[in-house]
């Protein structure tokens, strides 16, 4: 059955829970970040609308069944994936289990459409006589104007209604109608129009998020050294400085540190972490010293972290 709704955020774990975890979500400045995610399931096809107040960064892991279209949706907005800037006007076809970094530069609106691989191709075929067929690697694409302005008004028709006229998806009729458009929409925006089918970073291997990610998710409560990191990923200390800066926007020693910093804040958060057992929790992430960890925590989070006091009895 045809579903939708809309949250607000100002906790970036929150916000990342609700995007059903296709985003490892890292934000430089948690204490800045404000999000609303509106989203709708209709039959065929699922889509999401997102308003974020706060530049952040993510490892993006898309699912293996479905294809994904992710777009900017006000002038002002740019997605960054891979070091590559997707910016208003285009979109982005990711292929099935695409992976990569997508982060933003500061406040950014964007949007998502997502529908079966089949779905794509009998509306390709339908409609405009192509087989839409998914991309080996993820292509960006700028469609002509009055598609792509069409289609983000269906969007943003579909978002209000999820936020503000839930009864609406009740109505089979009208849901049916409006995916349907949003559907022959989106099919319009991908066979016409310009294509860029090469996604990277200046001339560099995209497949550095997927290596990089995979390294430290072996080792994520260690501090890898640049030059462990890049005789494990088989790159150049220059690629790697290279890649940072554009699809992370911060150096890997930063990135690292922020990771680490996160998964502290979820054990503690989680409330079962005894006195006694902070110390160890620390020392395995590496903050060796309470009281400096305490002042990297509050510079970052704004807040003290949650350590059991002693039991003095």
């Amino acid at each position: 059955m045809p579903a939708g709704g809309s949250s607000i955020f100002t906790d970036g774990d929150g916000y990342q829970a609700n995007l059903r975890d296709m985003m490892d979500l890292l934000v430089p400045a948690p204490r800045l970040f404000h999000a609303r995610l509106t989203w709708a399931d209709l039959s065929q096809l699922g889509l999401m609308r997102a308003e974020e107040a706060s530049a952040r960064v993510a490892y993006v892991t898309l699912p293996r069944d479905v294809v994904f279209v992710t777009f900017p949706t006000k002038r002002e907005s740019s997605l960054i994936c891979d070091g590559d800037i997707l910016q208003f006007g285009e979109i982005m076809l990711h292929g099935c289990d695409d992976r990569l970094h997508q982060r933003t530069a500061g406040a950014c609106s964007w949007g998502s459409i997502s529908l079966p691989p089949a779905t794509l191709s009998t509306y390709g075929r339908a409609v405009v006589n192509r087989n839409l067929s998914v991309p080996r690697v993820r292509q960006r694409r700028r469609p002509v104007a009055k598609d792509r302005d069409f289609l983000l008004r269906l969007h943003a028709q579909a978002s209000r209604m999820a936020e503000t006229a839930l009864d609406l998806f009740g109505h089979k009729e009208v849901i049916r109608a409006l995916e349907q458009d949003l559907i022959l929409a989106l099919v319009n925006c991908l066979a016409a129009g310009e294509m860029n089918s090469t996604i990277g970073t200046g001339g560099q291997d995209p497949s550095i998020s997927v290596r990089f990610e995979a390294l430290l998710s072996t080792k994520p409560d260690q501090l890898l050294r640049v030059t462990d990191i890049c005789d494990a990923i088989g790159i150049t200390a220059k690629v790697l400085n290279a890649y940072c800066s554009k699809a992370l926007g911060m150096s890997a020693h930063r990135y690292q540190r922020l990771r680490r910093l996160k998964r502290v804040r979820a054990e503690l958060l989680r409330g079962d972490t005894v006195s006694g057992a902070v110390v160890e929790v620390l020392g395995r992430y590496g903050f060796a010293d309470i009281h400096r960890f305490t002042a990297e925590y509050w510079k970052v989070y704004g807040e003290m972290p949650l350590i059991p006091s002693r039991n003095t009895d």
